[in-house]
């Protein structure tokens, strides 16, 4: 892998016009909001453009899609989880993402009083995290009558996830795909 500084003495600087053209705009917001103004910020265009987990931009709008179509395909079974209780849930999975969406205003007050606006790229990365390993561990949507209620609460969280990633990708000027 090999790295060029970018100058404007050596000739060698890219126009944003040709790196939003490049990596889209979601991503290149995403890169600039992430890095502290204290920081230099290093680019790496090959991640920018991926579609996997390793790009955190593609990362955290998956999040957001998986979600919808969680939320989509309750709608579609008829399960309605506006009652669903998310004292209930108790499983490690479940109680992360449960912290990690309740420390969404402290990250806000913290960026409101010092400006540090990288915090929130960070944090929403860290939210899609919880929300992917909760996936990963708690079936949401059971087909079992008996874990009804299980997966009423598990839908509210789904639910709450999204609002929290949908305000944060709102905060950082991108898109919420619905699908992916």
């Amino acid at each position: 892998e090999t790295t060029e500084k970018l100058s404007k003495r050596e000739g060698n600087v890219v126009p944003l016009i040709e790196l939003v053209n490049e990596i889209g705009p979601d991503a290149c917001r995403f890169m600039f909001l992430s890095r502290s103004h204290e920081t230099q910020l290093d680019f790496d265009l090959d991640l920018a453009k991926k579609q996997s987990s390793e790009n955190p931009v593609y990362y955290i709008q998956y999040g957001h899609a998986r979600i919808c179509s969680i939320l989509d395909l309750a709608i579609e079974k008829k399960i309605d989880y506006s009652t669903g209780l998310v004292a209930m849930l108790d499983h490690e999975s479940e109680r992360q993402l449960i912290n990690k969406i309740l420390e969404l205003p402290s990250i806000m007050n913290a960026i409101a009083d010092t400006y540090e606006v990288h915090h929130l790229p960070h944090y929403s990365l860290e939210l899609a995290t919880a929300f992917h390993n909760f996936y990963q561990n708690c079936r949401v949507i059971s087909g079992n009558e008996g874990d009804l209620e299980l997966s009423k609460a598990r839908l509210k969280l789904c639910e709450a996830a999204k609002l929290s990633l949908a305000r944060c990708l709102d905060l950082m000027g991108m898109s919420k795909p619905e699908k992916m």
